[in-house]
């Protein structure tokens, strides 16, 4: 029997036991609760605070002495202004910004340039380091399309993953199958994982934000999306049920509706 009882005639934890609810296990609900309420925001805050110790150590010493506000006020205060290095990059970033769209600021990159590729391991560095930069902090571009759903590692056991683009070049002309590029995140930490070549009849779309499928991961699964459509999108099933190596998916499977429109969708700007 899952459920026992103990000789003092309470019943003992199992599967669809009751667990006593004791002054012990109150006060560690409670323990738990005002750590699930306080960590988010102390850990936001110590990052913060991380970057921005971080910034002004590196920043504020660059500043000439005599233009240093805190030259003029460790007299009053005891430390400096915190935020002044944040507040100098910042606007130094923005100067840079504007400088770029004249046309000395476009020549002096264009030269830059010249020289970073002249460099055999520079030139590298640089070229990948731009094309990331691009793709993340452009508007123009999402780096994540859409949230789908395929079979990793293997058969049966399922994955979520985001579309970065349809594939283009030789990874697409040497196969038949329509590929697209698949970013695999890793948990807790979405910024590693792996770059995938999938075929589109292989991925599920989900109907998830791309934000929401990052705290999925992020979370390990604890924080779960609720399913937005409707019911009777709910009341579709577009996976067969797993059973061995039978496919779950594709052509050899069930058809699943709506899958190449609704990818289609997320993939064409990419074209």
């Amino acid at each position: 029997m899952a459920n026992k009882t103990s000789r003092n005639g309470k019943r003992s934890v199992g599967l669809g036991g009751r667990r006593p609810f004791g002054l012990f296990a109150r006060l560690r609900s409670y323990f738990l609760a005002g750590l699930l309420a306080v960590a988010p925001i102390g850990i936001t805050l110590w990052l913060c605070w991380v970057l921005l110790t971080f910034v002004d150590a590196r920043v504020t010493p660059l500043i000439p002495h005599h233009y240093n506000p805190n030259t003029y006020l460790n007299e009053y205060l005891p430390h400096g202004i915190p935020g002044l290095g944040l507040i100098v990059l910042f606007i130094g970033l923005t100067i840079v910004g504007a400088l770029t769209r004249i046309f000395l600021g476009r020549w002096l990159m264009r030269t830059s340039e010249k020289i970073l590729n002249r460099m055999p391991f520079v030139r590298s560095v640089y070229s990948a380091t731009k094309q990331i930069a691009e793709t993340v902090l452009k508007r123009q571009s999402e780096a994540f399309r859409q949230v789908v759903l395929f079979e990793y590692p293997r058969r049966g056991s399922w994955a979520i993953g985001f579309v970065t683009g349809t594939t283009r070049g030789e990874v697409q002309n040497v196969t038949d199958d329509d590929v697209v590029n698949v970013f695999l995140p890793t948990t807790p930490n979405p910024t590693s994982g792996y770059l995938l070549f999938l075929p589109r009849r292989e991925l599920v779309p989900l109907a998830m934000s791309v934000e929401e499928g990052i705290k999925m991961i992020i979370s390990g699964g604890i924080v779960t999306p609720p399913d937005s459509r409707s019911a009777d999108q709910q009341s579709i099933k577009r996976i067969r049920r797993s059973d061995g190596d039978k496919p779950t998916i594709g052509p050899e499977a069930e058809p699943l509706p709506g899958n190449d429109e609704n990818l289609s969708k997320a993939v064409a700007e990419s074209d």
